[in-house]
């Protein structure tokens, strides 16, 4: 089969897929490298992650990748913030990176471009070819629940990022030739906020089904305890208002009614709010650790109480493929698709928590456990997900001999937090 040639450009570099938008982009990247020569750019906010470069520049035909200083970057874009152009896009918005696209489009004939995250579509809006956006989350959106959580001056700058980000948001979709959204939930939304685009579909997320399967990797509770797992990026504000608010409002609940819990945060990088919850009772702050199986596969319960949630939390997909029992909010549940009282338990306010995790006995936990697992097999495995990029990025022998695949279904702390972070559970580590 003749090999395209595809300009890749994502806002983290992809490898190793140990977060939300890296196991994502990494897949992607993977299956679309049967069938094209990948030309990569990319960032790289950990210095850490520069040693997994050669493994890039073995299955990418060229790698262009480029430090963003976090703390630089956000300083940077408030600098603009009269401009009126969304701060994201000026956070990721690199000179170096912008030239590299030009020469590399230029010297190597690049025809087909896959751009991940609507702050990459900017490097993009001008060039030739068959161009797909990945949005996965309405990034706007995000930034709007944000506004509506905190204080003024930053609610009224999250405002702003919502309005402008989100009006970049509809030219983008209106410049690619399609668009994807990482669930039903997202693409309705989008459309709802005016975008008017016929060429938005949802891609959901997989799950690696052979790394994340139940078995025996090891116990890492002490006896005695009944262990509920978080597991996710904990300098990640969503996350860190999840672990708090279930830190402070479920778990005392758990243990009047005489449950033994313990609440472990099993997460890299966790922020000093994160640290200081391991000073209450019950509670254990892991950092980061070599692999999150053992954690889920011997868990009572896996939680999942974001109370400010976009797209598919992998988290949860995660946990439903290790056979554990699932206890999430409404918010982390939206865009999986998974049934309430069926694959998993869906709580709200604190005291439906409290009652909804006491209620789970070993014969519901062994229900949910098959549940749940069965539900990602039929509905989140990677490569059946993954088959809909041939309807926007089809293999030349498709092209060539008039076999493009049918369309896809169509779907209905800081002033400048860490929101680029996406959502995760860690991967093969968290």
């Amino acid at each position: 089969m003749r090999m395209e040639n595809l300009l890749f450009l994502t806002q983290r570099i992809p490898f190793p897929p140990d977060k939300g938008d890296k196991i994502r982009s990494w897949h992607i990247l993977q299956y679309l490298r049967r069938s094209h020569r990948i030309f990569l750019g990319c960032f790289v906010d950990d210095p850490n992650d520069y040693r997994h470069l050669p493994h890039l520049k073995q299955v990418c035909a060229d790698v262009a990748c480029f430090t963003i200083p976090p703390r630089l970057r956000r300083l940077r874009a408030l600098a603009r913030i009269r401009s009126g152009r969304a701060l994201t896009l000026d956070y990721f918005y690199d000179r170096r990176l912008h030239s590299w696209v030009s020469d590399t489009v230029a010297h190597h004939d690049i025809r087909r471009v896959f751009a991940f995250s609507s702050s990459m579509a900017q490097y993009a809006m001008d060039l030739e070819g068959r161009r797909v956006l990945d949005m996965v989350d309405l990034d706007s959106a995000k930034w709007a629940e944000y506004a509506a959580r905190s204080r003024w001056p930053a609610s009224r700058i999250f405002a702003r990022e919502a309005r402008t980000l989100a009006a970049f948001e509809r030219r983008a979709a209106a410049t690619f030739d399609q668009t994807l959204l990482v669930s039903d939930v997202e693409v309705e939304d989008f459309h709802a906020s005016g975008c008017g685009s016929a060429r938005v579909f949802a891609m959901a997320n997989g799950v690696d089904l052979g790394h994340f399967s139940p078995g025996d990797y090891g116990q890492p509770f002490p006896p005695g305890v009944v262990p509920i797992v978080f597991t996710g990026a904990m300098d990640y504000w969503p996350n860190i208002d999840a672990v708090q608010w279930f830190a402070r409002e479920v778990l005392p609940g758990l243990r009047a009614a005489g449950m033994p819990a313990r609440f472990y945060i099993v997460g890299s990088r966790p922020a000093d709010a994160v640290r200081r919850l391991s000073r209450l009772p019950d509670v254990e702050v892991t950092g980061t650790v070599a692999d999150t199986r053992p954690y889920l596969g011997r868990a009572f319960a896996a939680v999942a109480p974001l109370r400010v949630a976009r797209g598919v939390q992998n988290k949860v997909l995660e946990a439903l493929a290790m056979g554990a029992p699932v206890v999430a909010s409404p918010s982390a549940c939206l865009g999986i698709g998974a049934r309430a009282d069926r694959e998993l338990i869906m709580a709200d306010d604190p005291t439906e928590w409290v009652h909804r995790l006491l209620s789970l006995d070993a014969a519901e936990r062994a229900r949910l456990s098959k549940a749940g697992r069965l539900w990602v097999e039929r509905n989140h495995r990677w490569e059946d997900i993954l088959r809909a990029l041939d309807n926007w990025l089809p293999p030349s022998d498709f092209l060539d001999e008039g076999r493009v695949a049918g369309a896809a279904r169509p779907a209905a702390e800081r002033l400048l937090p860490d929101l680029v972070s996406s959502d995760s559970t860690g991967g093969r580590g968290a």
